[in-house]
């Protein structure tokens, strides 16, 4: 199992999950590298005892507070640029995260995919729970406030320069056979200024980075 700690008003309460046995075949994912360099994905399950202290942002979502500074920097630079974003998803339980598992399957299945296929497809664009970065706390979605800028005009800004406050656009439309992950705009995980820097000027994905320090 793994844990939170949730503060809120001051308290904490620690959270604990058991990972699926679903999971068995996946390496524990290593933290040599530190936190913020930790790869989870298919191939690589949270650790047992992963912990993490979540703060809570003003609309309620929750993310590791030792990203926050860089997120807020990064949103105040986007604002300063006339842009109207906010974070749609931080931090989720494994209940919640088996949940929206749960969610995609059926609607493929209500689609008429038989349950086996409808399970693959679904995995394309939601983690098992246990392989989530919303689980670690250090991936947010981020979207337009439509009501003053495009999802276009808000992803482009990000892709172009979310690199200069520690973040990545995790999941690259040309990478998804190495991630394993479908093309996802909005979703941008912590990895540290000089990482962030480096991948982005090379252009490749967290898998290649990690591997290529090998």
């Amino acid at each position: 199992m793994f844990s939170a700690t949730i503060s809120m008003g001051g308290f904490s309460r620690l959270e604990r999950f058991e990972l699926p046995s679903l999971l068995s075949e996946a390496e524990t994912a290593d933290l040599e590298r530190g936190w913020n360099l930790i790869l989870v994905n298919s191939k690589h399950r949270i650790p047992k005892r992963y912990e993490v202290e979540l703060i809570r942002l003003s609309n309620g979502k929750q993310v590791d507070e030792r990203i926050y500074p860089e997120l807020q920097e990064m949103f105040d630079a986007a604002r300063a640029n006339g842009l109207h974003l906010f974070v749609a998803e931080g931090y989720r339980t494994q209940k919640e995260q088996q949940q929206l598992l749960d969610e995609k399957i059926e609607e493929y299945k209500n689609e008429g995919y038989p349950g086996a296929e409808a399970e693959e497809l679904a995995r394309q664009w939601v983690a098992v729970p246990g392989t989530s970065e919303h689980q670690l706390g250090i991936a947010v979605d981020i979207n337009a406030d439509n009501a003053g800028s495009s999802d276009d005009e808000v992803y482009t800004w990000l892709a172009e320069n979310s690199w200069q406050y520690g973040f990545i656009r995790r999941y690259p439309p040309d990478k998804t056979e190495i991630t394993g992950t479908i093309y996802e705009p909005w979703h941008y995980r912590y990895v540290g200024k000089e990482a962030a820097r480096e991948i982005a000027s090379s252009g490749v994905c967290l898998e290649e980075y990690l591997e290529n320090l090998r």
